[in-house]
């Protein structure tokens, strides 16, 4: 290593120390301890990294390096995800872009999955060098793709199982359905967006001609699909006409009248129609009724042959406009109101999403999802925080069976084969599929064009990057020793979409748990709290954190690709105002900090740059201690451990063992931010700033046995509190590292070789040094704030006068008179007796002990006072002034404005006390 440089700079050796400790392997499971294994949950190989990768990242390579640094084997297996509607959309926009004519559909299948394996070999891995400039010390050697041959094959395993024990089948559900996309999508891929939109009234006759009922809809175009209309079977107000038939608007046909306790009575009329093949709610009054389900729309929401032909080719809002003109014509359009509704609309493509009825395949979740709740019932898979039990145990006790296909190119194509019966046939191949059936040779069979969802290959993730179904890859990669991994760290909003499968796939594939811990982190949003999308234009690049970025970089990078462009000029203001001068660079280290700080236990978490920066500061303040630490100890090399002899090693020593006790607990319990406070705590407050300065007497002083000791415990407790910070802060630490070991005689390549830090390390009878030296702070706080106070120039020598205190304290006094006087700028140090007569003088009070620092020749007296009195005056009128005006508040004075105001009066008198207490003194 070279010579320490004179300033924290993170980029001269961020990248170098991450290239270098890959290079040494030092991220490769060591095949000797206890296993300890965490699966990185797999980011779109589309994606790059973002605030919740970093966040998550952070906190799963703090857990790996501190159980390496503990003797565990540790393996984080990483990788990446197909993601099969992301990559299709980004492939098929670089399609449009590079301006040739070529599209998904004039490519034809085969030639677009050439054109996806292409772009994935040229940009697919950018995530995975963002990942490293972050610090994720993974093993990259084993980093698997879901479409790498080996978790292609127990994707199929997987499937062929399932379909022989009757747990996959194919039928006709209703779906989440995207018209742009065409394809079937799942929950996780619909946002819920309040909008603006409109509630009509229909009159739908009576077919007897008795009457009417009047409905209510937010979507009139698929009132053509309705099968029913619907009242709930306590209402007195419809109970005679449950039975009887209305005529259907707009059509030939005549639909009943049913009583179904969904009903909202107080809704509306309390009459709904029922459009079975259009609404999740409606499809299961349309089961429990046994109703038709007419589906109305084609894959890309125009209307269909199933609707009277005057409609059929519309688009489904040209229909809802055509539909509505003709009610108002014929007289039986009520009413039309505005409505505020949720709107489902997906996630890529922001298309209003349609319930759509359509043949899928599906997996039973009945008894898959009994066994995965018994799990974590009966705690062999823990949650932390344990509350998130409750949410995973509703959505396990009212599961429904997953669609697990999707109308995509991109991704696992379904292991079935048709003949033009439509017959269908299952197997690993199509060799395996006529066998099991005995199908002739020359049968045509054509294979499914539907692929598996994503979150179906995911499931498999914590055995099928193990081999699994290989048995010799199962060896190759260690599934006994890895199986399961210690603990999983994702946030909340896919305990359902992924943890949950997880446990019940890995539970009927391997018999094994996927994990005995489930850390749910919160979701980061920004400092005012709310969600970062690209929309909002607030989203932070965790990159731009690490190296920085100009203004008008981010500012065009937050307003390029706008789903609404008409946004940029907003977002341009917004940024611009809150970063003026763009991101400075913080460096990895000092991000990681602050998403530790920042892991509570809670929801939501609220990310601030200001904490950025002030643990960029901590960082330079680590660097800048151990600069002093380094000069003080030039050409001196220690072994073993210290035997301390002043009081301020045995403090030290003694705070060392109990932050090293601490940071354990908090590592076990999952509580970073805990763990960042403590830690943050010992390294600036007590070895930064009050260790550093307690060495100074003795480092300075005539004994050079204290002296000599003094630089060893310098160097041990500072070795060991990087060590304590590696986990979080791997790269400064391992700079600094590399400067302080050889000093101690270490000759370990890197420091996340070197064991954790124990409090059994540091074990030692220091209590009485920890009292003597707290009440040795309190004196030095006390006095330092007296010159403060008194504005003496801290290189004046001042005079310190003692009365009252009991035994212990004078004791104390003997024992650090030199420390004392080196530290506060002591001219001398005199006990007065008790009760005696004092100089005027400024006072402070220890436990039982008065300290007073005299008056006379530290300040002009006469000046002081006159200072002192004109300032009194000038606070005495604002105290007035505020007084009066809350006197004079009227009720309409707004309650902000009168808060404010009572905020300032406590202020002025708080500043009042203080100059009344400082002028008494003279």
């Amino acid at each position: 290593m070279t010579q320490l440089a004179s300033s924290y700079d993170p980029k001269s050796f961020e990248t170098a120390l991450y290239d270098a400790w890959e290079k040494a392997g030092h991220f490769k499971p060591s095949g000797k301890g206890e296993p300890y294994t965490i699966l990185l949950p797999p980011p779109n190989v589309t994606g790059t990294l973002h605030m919740g990768h970093a966040f998550q990242q952070t906190l799963m390579d703090a857990l790996v390096r501190y159980h390496r640094m503990r003797g565990y084997d540790t393996l984080w297996q990483v990788g990446t995800d197909h993601a099969g509607i992301a990559t299709e959309m980004v492939v098929s926009r670089n399609l449009a872009l590079a301006g040739q004519g070529e599209t998904r559909d004039s490519l034809g299948r085969d030639g677009f999955i050439e054109k996806v394996w292409e772009w994935k070999a040229q940009s697919g891995d950018t995530i995975e060098r963002q990942m490293r400039r972050l610090g994720t010390s993974s093993d990259w050697s084993r980093s698997t793709f879901t479409m790498d041959p080996q978790p292609s094959e127990a994707v199929i395993e997987a499937f062929v199982r399932w379909h022989e024990q009757g747990l996959i089948y194919r039928g006709q559900r209703l779906v989440n359905w995207d018209p742009v996309l065409k394809t079937a999508i799942s929950d996780l891929e619909v946002e819920s967006v309040e909008e603006d939109g409109f509630l009509w009234s229909i009159s739908y006759p009576l077919a007897d001609g008795s009457g009417t009922l009047t409905v209510a809809t937010t979507r009139p175009e698929t009132m053509l699909g309705d099968t029913a209309v619907m009242v709930h079977p306590d209402d007195e107000r419809y109970a005679h006409l449950i039975g009887k038939k209305v005529k259907l608007p707009l059509t030939d046909r005549e639909i009943p009248v049913i009583a179904d306790d969904y009903v909202d009575r107080e809704f509306g009329t309390g009459v709904v129609k029922v459009t079975p093949a259009h609404d999740f709610n409606d499809y299961q009054v349309g089961l429990r009724h046994n109703l038709p389900m007419i589906n109305l729309f084609t894959p890309d929401a125009a209307i269909n042959d199933n609707a009277p032909e005057k409609y059929r080719g519309l688009d489904r809002y040209d229909a809802r406009k055509v539909i509505l003109a003709e009610l108002e014509d014929l007289g039986i359009l009520v009413e039309t109101k505005a409505h505020k509704l949720q709107v489902p609309r997906g996630d890529r493509t922001q298309q209003v999403i349609e319930p759509y009825l359509t043949d899928q395949w599906f997996v039973k979740m009945d008894v898959l999802a009994k066994r995965g709740l018994e799990l974590v019932e009966n705690g062999s898979i823990q949650f932390v925080p344990a509350n998130w039990i409750n949410t995973y145990r509703h959505w396990m006790e009212n599961i429904q069976d997953w669609c697990i296909s999707r109308q995509l190119w991109w991704g696992h194509r379904i292991p079935a084969w048709f003949d033009d019966a439509g017959n269908c046939y299952v197997g690993r191949d199509e060799a395996e599929a006529r066998a099991k059936n005995n199908l002739a040779a020359d049968l045509a069979l054509h294979q499914d064009s539907d692929v598996l969802e994503t979150w179906f290959s995911s499931q498999l993730w914590p055995f099928s990057t193990l081999g699994w179904p290989n048995e010799q890859a199962m060896a190759e990669r260690g599934f006994e020793r890895y199986l399961p991994s210690a603990v999983l760290v994702t946030g909340f909003d896919i305990i359902f979409f992924w943890v949950a499968r997880m446990i019940m796939a890995t539970d009927s594939f391997t018999g094994k748990i996927p994990f005995k811990d489930i850390y749910m982190t919160g979701l980061i949003r920004d400092a005012q709290g709310q969600k970062m999308s690209k929309s909002k234009g607030n989203v932070l690049d965790p990159l731009d954190i690490i190296d920085g970025i100009s203004i008008e970089d981010l500012v065009a990078k937050r307003t390029t690709g706008l789903m609404k462009p008409k946004d940029a000029p907003k977002i341009e203001k917004a940024t611009r105002r809150e970063f003026p001068d763009g991101i400075i660079a913080h460096g990895a280290d000092a991000l990681r900090f602050t998403i530790a700080a920042l892991a509570t236990h809670g929801r939501d978490i609220k990310f601030d740059m200001n904490r950025a920066e002030g643990y960029k500061n901590f960082c330079n303040k680590l660097w800048n201690a151990s600069r002093f630490t380094l000069m003080n100890t030039e050409g001196s090399t220690f072994t073993g451990v210290p035997q301390p002899r002043t009081d301020a090693e045995r403090w030290i020593l003694a705070r060392l063992a109990a932050v090293s006790a601490e940071a354990q607990t908090h590592f076990a319990n999952y509580r970073f931010d805990l763990l960042a406070q403590c830690l943050y705590e010992f390294a600036w407050n007590e070895f930064c700033d009050w260790f550093l300065e307690l060495t100074k007497p003795a480092l300075n002083g005539a004994d050079a046995e204290d002296a000599n000791s003094t630089r060893h415990t310098l160097l041990y407790v500072l070795e060991a509190l990087l060590r304590l910070l590696h986990p979080l802060i791997p790269f400064v630490t391992e700079q600094l590292w590399g400067q302080v070991a050889p000093r101690l005689g270490i000759t370990d390549d890197t420091i996340s070789q070197r064991p954790y830090p124990t409090a059994e390390e540091f074990a030692g009878d220091f209590a009485r040094a920890e009292s003597d030296v707290e009440w040795l702070k309190s004196m030095v706080n006390a006095l330092r704030r007296v010159r403060s106070e008194l504005n003496v120039p801290p290189s004046k020598l001042v005079p310190l006068l003692l009365q009252g205190g009991n035994d212990d304290d004078r004791a104390r006094m003997t024992r650090f008179t030199a420390s004392l006087s080196f530290l506060l700028k002591l001219e001398r140090i005199e006990w007065l007796a008790n009760g005696s007569d004092t100089p005027p003088a400024a006072t402070a009070i220890v436990g039982d002990l008065t300290l007073l620092v005299p008056l006379e020749g530290l300040v002009d007296l006469g000046a002081e006072r006159a200072r002192l009195d004109k300032e009194i005056a000038r606070v005495e009128s604002e105290k007035e002034k505020s007084g009066t005006k809350l006197a004079k508040f009227t009720d309409k004075v707004p309650a902000a404005v009168v808060e404010q105001e009572r905020v300032r009066l406590v202020e002025w008198t708080a500043q009042l006390d203080g100059l009344r207490s400082q002028r008494a003194k003279l």
